[in-house]
């Protein structure tokens, strides 16, 4: 869960998790035999639900409001404040 987390590489893993080819051979392994399906289902059973969510920030469009609309030299995203 780290890696994704991160979005770090294997070979950036931190030593704590041990060689990053045991994780990455680990989690490649799990993935073929299904254990995360499994585990997925377990989670699923105990809280009762048949559906889970996850969302990725990075897809997630941001209203129009939100853009930055120029600056100030005050380092005000919005421009200098109405006093």
């Amino acid at each position: 869960m780290f890696k994704f987390r991160t979005g770090v590489p294997w070979r950036d893993l931190p030593e704590r998790f041990g060689p990053w080819q045991t994780v990455h051979g680990r989690f490649a392994r799990w993935s073929a035999d299904g254990t995360f399906n499994r585990l997925l289902a377990s989670a699923q059973a105990r809280a009762e639900v048949d559906w889970m969510v996850a969302l990725d920030s990075t897809i997630v469009r941001a209203h129009q409001h939100t853009a930055a609309k120029g600056g100030s030299r005050n380092g005000d995203l919005d421009g200098p404040a109405a006093d």
